[in-house]
This record gives structure tokens, C-alpha cells and sequence, in this order.
């Protein structure tokens, strides 16, 4: 496997287009890092008020998992056709779309008087962030061909993920407490609105490949329905358990389904995920990576939050101040630092250096105790955090370094759609090893803040396992992209 870009077999590029001038690109760079703001925001929102949505509408315990999963399940599963559909029909056609579907779908979540059409209402979210994330990385490295600009632009895009999570969880709090929970969907409409506006003016037109250059429809179906059934699989095991009958059957038919998908594009003449993509190691090995990455990231973002609220006692918006100071320090190394220390050192060695600052960051996290002091066990570890911000833009960089210009929306969608089965098999594994141990532990008698403290230190060896696998990974597949 091969690090350059892959050129295919067949040309069906469009026609190019006059490169846009630098104010221009700027400003589209600011479309994209606001729309992908507003995804990421929404999130980390929608945690911190699920409380209040509960008592307001009436949810069962089991019934409010669908607030989260429903989304879940609709973005992780579109993501990769997404992006294939957003390189033949038009990569900005897809974002707007994408874009409008949310932003209409905020307003419904926020009308929402009933469980059922919240639930909907974020299945419909889901789909729009999957049109509007999964072609964002491919406009943003056709945008930006220079590799010291695209590593700028790559850091600005990370750091709106850092940002957004954190800002949600701050802003979660203040909405919720200060006016209600509607007012966390509402918060969309304006900041949809203007990424409309500017981005019709501003996002570079490109008129796609065509539909008959990946015109697919079983494979879509084989994709879709396999991701889907995957990530449905994933997020129902901590009810239903790792080895029930129902876990297996429907995981071996989501292997199933995959698997087809796979032969499929090897046999049709128009692939909807042309095979040559996989053929470069560093979007394999970059892929691998973030998935276990963002697995073992499942027990600090999450994690460390429930200590905050469950063992110390902590408000939502207490939780969310707390956990600013990882978000700061990683915008200030991603936006800072990381795109020149990557130009300088290479983005191999930049992500084994962030991979070794979170393997750091989690050990340390086993030792963390049930009384702890916020300033002497916290804060320290929350500067670690540092280490995300070098790893994110290094690896965002290394998985995209094989796409060519006519595949760049779809290697967007497949890295947005690792990061997402990582954080499905993070919650999935985690949450229910560190249930598991605190169950046992107070059937044993345990103090119910001892017994959580000890199954969040599971998690958090777990997860040190996890990103020791991916440096491993890291060291032995990755290459720097060539100029």
C-alpha cells in the first residue's frame, strides 16, 4: 500500500475549476468549521439536559437512551454514502443540504411535546450531520492543496470539535438552567441559518462526477443497512449483554452485510466505494487508529464527567467549567502549534508524541480516588489533554493523504464514520465494563462512591490499553505523506 494519493483507473473528473482566492477559502473554512461547530455542539447539549427532557416529556429510563441513540444510529450509518454521493453529485450541494435538513430538524426537536417526535426529530438530525460531515474534510483539502495551509485548515477543523464538546457542556447548563431544555435545539437555528447564507456565496461550486460514475443502489442499500444494524448492535448491548442471542444474531448479520458490501465493490462496474481508497496505507492505518483512539477517549470525555457528577457531587454546569480546561489547551496546541509541528517533524511522529501524552492522561486517570481534590488529581490530568490536540490534526492529515480529488468526499465520510464506530464501541465497551464492576462491588457491600470510583478505574485501564494498541498501530502502518 502506497501513502501518495490514488489516481483512478477511468477519469470522470469535472471540469477544473479557477482555484478561489485566499479571502475566499478563509471564509469557506469558516463555513465549514461553524457547520461542524453546530453538529458537535448539539451533542455534548443534549447530555448535559437529558434530565430535564426526562421529567418534562415523560421518558422511560429505557425510552431516553433513544434521544441519543436514534441520532446515533442515522449519522454513523449515512456518513460514508454521504460522502460517495457528495463526490458525484456535488460536495457543497451536499453540505447546504445536510445543513438545512439539521438546522429544520433543530426546530422540530425544540417544538417537541411528545417522546416520539423527539425522537424523530433527532433521527432527522442525524441524517443532516451525516450530509454536512461527511463532504466537510473533502471540501476543506480540495480548498487547501498546499500542505502547510491544509495543515492550518485541518488544525482550525479540529479544534472546532475540541471546542464544541466543551462549549455544549457549559452551554447545556446555562440554557437548561436559565431558560428550559427546547432552548438547546433553538440554539441551531441561527448559527444554521448563517452557515446557509454565507456558505452559498462562499463554498467553491463543483458539479460532481455524476450519479452514473458510482451508481450503486444495492451496494448503498448493503452499506447502509450493515452500518446501521452494526451500530444498533453497539449501542443496545449494555441492556441486552455482549453474549445474548440477540447481540450475536444481529452482529453476525451485520457482518454479513458488510461482508457483501465489501464483494460487491469488488465485482460492479460503477463501485459506490471504489476499492483502490483501501489500497493506501496511511487512510487504513489512520482509520485503525481513530478508532481505538476515540474508544479509549470514551472514558475521559464521559467518563471523568459522571465522577464529576456521581462520586463528587458536581451540577451540570459545575461539570462542564471543570472540564474547560482540557478544551482550552487542546485549541491552544491544535490551533497553536500543531500545524507547524507537523510541517517540521512529520505527522507520524507529531501523533505518536499526542498518543503518548493520552496514554499518560488515562493511567493516570486509574489512580484517580472517590475524594478527589479537583486541583491536585484533576486539573494536572486535564492538561494532558494537550496530547488530543496534537493527535487529531496528525491523523486527520494521514487519513486523508490517500484520497485523490475524485474520492475526497468519500475518504471524508469513511474517517468521520470510524470516529464514530470508535465512540459507539467506546460507550458500549466501557460504560459496561465500569457498570459491571461497580454492580459487583455493591452487592459485596462497597460504598456506592468506592464502588463507582473503582469501575471507572477499569475503564480507564481499559482504555490505556486501547490507545498503547493504536500507537502500536501508529508505528508499524503509517507513513508521511508525500509532498
Amino acid at each position: 500500500m502506497s501513502a501518495e494519493p490514488l489516481t483512478p483507473a477511468t477519469s470522470t473528473k469535472p471540469a477544473p475549476s479557477t482555484p478561489p482566492a485566499r479571502r475566499s477559502r478563509n471564509l469557506a473554512l469558516g463555513v465549514i468549521a461553524t457547520g461542524m461547530l453546530m453538529i458537535i455542539l448539539d451533542g455534548s447539549i443534549v447530555t448535559v439536559a437529558m434530565p430535564a427532557i426526562q421529567q418534562d416529556l415523560g421518558f422511560t429510563p429505557a425510552g431516553l437512551s433513544w434521544v441519543v441513540n436514534s441520532y446515533l444510529i442515522a449519522f454513523g450509518s449515512l456518513l460514508l454514502l454521504a460522502g460517495r454521493v457528495g463526490d458525484l453529485i456535488g460536495r457543497k450541494r451536499m453540505f447546504l443540504t445536510g445543513t438545512a435538513v439539521f438546522t429544520a430538524a433543530s426546530l422540530l426537536a425544540g417544538a417537541a411535546t411528545t417522546p416520539a417526535v423527539l425522537i424523530a426529530a433527532r433521527f432527522l438530525q442525524g441524517i443532516g450531520s451525516a450530509m454536512a460531515s461527511a463532504v466537510g474534510l473533502g471540501i476543506l483539502v480540495t480548498l487547501f492543496p498546499e500542505p502547510g495551509e491544509r495543515a492550518r485548515a485541518i488544525a482550525v477543523f479540529s479544534f472546532t470539535g475540541a471546542a464544541g464538546a466543551s462549549i455544549g457542556q457549559v452551554l447545556g447548563g446555562v440554557l437548561t438552567d436559565a431558560l428550559d431544555w427546547h432552548w438547546i435545539f433553538y440554539i441551531n437555528l441561527p448559527i444554521g441559518l448563517a452557515a446557509l447564507a454565507v456558505g452559498a456565496y462562499a463554498l467553491p461550486g463543483d458539479r460532481g462526477l455524476g450519479l452514473r460514475a458510482g451508481a450503486d443502489a444495492l451496494g448503498a442499500l448493503l452499506i447502509t443497512g450493515g452500518l446501521m444494524l452494526g451500530i444498533y448492535t453497539v449501542v443496545q448491548v449494555e441492556q441486552t449483554g455482549w453474549t445474548a442471542p440477540r447481540t450475536l444474531t444481529l452482529g453476525a448479520l451485520s457482518l454479513l452485510l458488510l461482508t457483501g458490501f465489501a464483494v460487491r465493490q469488488s465485482k460492479a462496474r460503477t463501485p459506490l466505494m471504489p476499492l483502490r481508497l483501501l489500497r493506501s496505507r496511511n487512510v487504513v492505518g489512520a482509520n485503525l487508529v481513530q478508532i481505538l483512539m476515540v474508544a479509549a477517549l470514551f472514558s475521559f470525555q464521559v467518563l471523568v464527567a459522571l465522577h464529576l457528577q456521581q462520586v463528587l457531587a458536581y451540577g451540570a454546569l459545575e461539570t462542564g467549567l471543570a472540564m474547560l480546561p482540557a478544551a482550552v489547551v487542546i485549541g491552544a496546541v491544535s490551533l497553536g502549534v500543531s500545524a507547524r509541528l507537523n510541517a517540521r517533524f512529520g505527522e507520524r511522529r507529531v501523533l505518536l508524541v499526542g498518543l503518548t501524552l493520552l496514554t499518560a492522561l488515562l493511567a493516570a486517570l486509574t489512580r484517580l480516588p472517590s475524594d478527589a481534590d479537583y486541583l491536585t488529581d484533576l486539573f494536572p490530568v486535564m492538561l494532558l489533554a494537550a496530547g488530543f490536540g496534537l493527535a487529531l490534526p496528525a491523523l486527520t492529515s494521514l487519513g486523508m493523504s490517500g484520497a485523490g480529488p475524485d474520492d475526497a468526499g468519500l475518504a471524508s465520510g469513511l474517517f468521520n464514520t470510524t470516529q464514530q464506530i470508535g465512540m459507539a464501541l467506546g460507550v458500549a465497551v466501557l460504560s459496561t465494563l465500569a457498570a459491571a464492576r461497580t454492580d459487583t462491588l455493591l452487592t459485596e457491600g462497597t460504598p456506592r462512591p468506592e464502588a463507582l470510583t473503582s469501575g471507572y478505574h477499569l475503564a480507564f485501564a481499559v482504555g490505556t490499553g486501547l490507545i498503547a494498541t493504536a500507537m502500536a498501530v501508529a508505528w508499524t502502518t503509517l507513513r508521511g505523506p508525500r509532498a
